[in-house]
Parts: C-alpha cells; sequence; structure tokens
C-alpha cells in the first residue's frame, strides 16, 4: 500500500478509487446493446408494429370491410413477397425487384449529396451574413413553395432522357430543407459566442469555423434527416412521370396493370429503404456530435 494510502486508512478514509475505463469497440456495442434490451423503448416499437399489422388484417382480410376488400392484406402480401414464384411477378427472389431498390438509392444518392453540398454552404452564409441572406431568402422562398409536381414538365424539357429528371427533382427538393435549416441553425447560435470570439481576436474565417460550423451542426443533421425524406417522395413523384426503373415507377405500373400487391410490395420497400436512410444521416450525426448527445443524455433526452 502507498503512502497516500497508509495515511488515508489511518485517517479513517477509504482511499479512492481509480476511475472506471469506458468500454471501447465490441464491449461498448454489447454495453449499449445490454442496456437497449433492458429499456423498454424495443418492446414498445414491437408492440406498436404487430399493433399496426393486427389492424391491418383486421381491416383488409379479416373483417373485409367497405373499402378496404380490395386492398391485399398483409398474409397476401408477405406470401407472394417472400415467393419463388409470386402470382404477380415481384417478391425478394425476382431480380427485377433490386433493380428498382438500386436505382432509386442511386438516385437518392447523388440528389442527396449535391443538395447537402449546394444547401450546407449557402445556409451557413446566410444564417452568418445579413446581406447575403437580403439577396437570397425572397427567392428562396418564392420557389419553395411550388411542389415538385410542377417542376416536372421544366425538368422533362431542360434534361434529356430519364436520369437527370428525376435527379433534378429530387435535388430540388432536398436543397430548400436543407439551406433553410442550416440557416436557422446559424440563426439560433447564442450571440455571446460571437462577442466573446470577437474579445479574444478571433478573425472572420476563425469564428466561421470554430462557432459558426460547430452551432449550427445540430441543425444541419436535423435538416439532413427531412431533406433526405422529402427526397425520397419527390423522387417517388418524379419516377411515377419520368422513369424506367425505380420505386416510384414500380408502384405507378403496377397500379396501370392492376396488380395490387407489388404496389403494396414497392410502398413498403420504400418505407423501409427511407427509414434506413433516415438512420444512416442520424448515425453519421451522433458520431461527429459526440458532445451534443452527451448533452441530450445529460438532459435525460
Amino acid at each position: 500500500m502507498s503512502v497516500l494510502a497508509d495515511d488515508a486508512f489511518a485517517a479513517g478514509q477509504r482511499p479512492a478509487k481509480a476511475p472506471r475505463r469506458q468500454p471501447t469497440g465490441f464491449g461498448l456495442m454489447a454495453y449499449r446493446a445490454s442496456k437497449g434490451v433492458r429499456s423498454p423503448t424495443p418492446y414498445l416499437m414491437l408492440f406498436g408494429i404487430s399493433l399496426w399489422l393486427v389492424a391491418y388484417w383486421m381491416l383488409c382480410e379479416g373483417l373485409q370491410l367497405p373499402r378496404f376488400e380490395k386492398i391485399p392484406g398483409p398474409i397476401t402480401i408477405l406470401s407472394d413477397w417472400l415467393s419463388r414464384t409470386p402470382a404477380q411477378g415481384t417478391s425478394v427472389f425476382t431480380p427485377e425487384y433490386y433493380q428498382h431498390i438500386y436505382v432509386s438509392c442511386r438516385r437518392i444518392a447523388i440528389a442527396f449529396f449535391l443538395a447537402t453540398l449546394l444547401g450546407v454552404p449557402l445556409g451557413l452564409l446566410m444564417g452568418w451574413s445579413k446581406t447575403i441572406k437580403d439577396y437570397t431568402f425572397p427567392v428562396l422562398e418564392t420557389l419553395r413553395p411550388i411542389p415538385i409536381m410542377a417542376w416536372v414538365p421544366l425538368a422533362i424539357l431542360m434534361f434529356s432522357g430519364y436520369e437527370t429528371p428525376v435527379i433534378f427533382l429530387a435535388t430540388l427538393a432536398s436543397f430548400f430543407a436543407t439551406t433553410l435549416n442550416t440557416m436557422l441553425g446559424v440563426q439560433s447560435i447564442d450571440e455571446s459566442y460571437f462577442r466573446a470570439a470577437g474579445c479574444l481576436g478571433s478573425k472572420k474565417w476563425d469564428v466561421f469555423r470554430h462557432v459558426v460550423v460547430p452551432g449550427a451542426l445540430p441543425f444541419i443533421f436535423t435538416g439532413l434527416q427531412i431533406s433526405v425524406g422529402v427526397a425520397w417522395f419527390s423522387l417517388v413523384a418524379a419516377e411515377m412521370v419520368s422513369g424506367d426503373y425505380g420505386l416510384g415507377y414500380l408502384i405507378l405500373s403496377s397500379y396501370v396493370n392492376s396488380v395490387t400487391v407489388p404496389m403494396v410490395i414497392g410502398m413498403l420497400t420504400l418505407g423501409f429503404v427511407g427509414w434506413f436512410s433516415s438512420a444512416a444521416v442520424r448515425w453519421v450525426g451522433n458520431r461527429l456530435m459526440q458532445w451534443h448527445v452527451k448533452a441530450l443524455a445529460m438532459q435525460g433526452r
């Protein structure tokens, strides 16, 4: 025992314990998994999904209520979705199904990248500089309420082929959400941070890099989660009008050909893929903003 430990023992005090090491790597994953299992969140999620499936089955297949009897129920959809020989042509075993998913995901990735590349810098500048905001904000607020479907004829006229008009429409819808949320993030930063940086002699570029960008990150990633969802439903609308592959094209072609099961399969697949893309953006945001995650955890949120 060390001299300090002997002195503490003689004084009737317990020696200070060494700080516990925080788990890392696989240990951290196992800790988070065990913590998640002990929390009520996964069980509430399963209960909500089960309740939705039961209500869906009761409306369409159980009671066959009016206006629901023509909609395929969950048993019909799952049996065709998981069948090697689907009755209506679409299942997890048909190559065309994955072709539709791949094309839509590729278009979303390109559109989301372009919207982020253009929208985040513009939003930062709009929130930081009143002059830039005065020039650009009226234009954005004029164009933003225009529905994406109204842009379809112009997109087809401006761009050739099937691919570019669809990507343009998804980029446009995602761009507005990204830009405005980024601008609001900069405007939400406490003015005292700017005054403190000025008192310390920081230059404008240093203020922008160390105050504006970190302070706006929570709003930026919130806007990115919104924008990826906006990009998905605008993409589907564009694929219904101008497209040869994609989940939107699958939904519309199934409706035109009066095959309802592939239509619902396309809708459910769209929901799962959209949820996964939003979760991926949220995960990246949490990884880049550990300080913000810890602050929310201390608040019990």
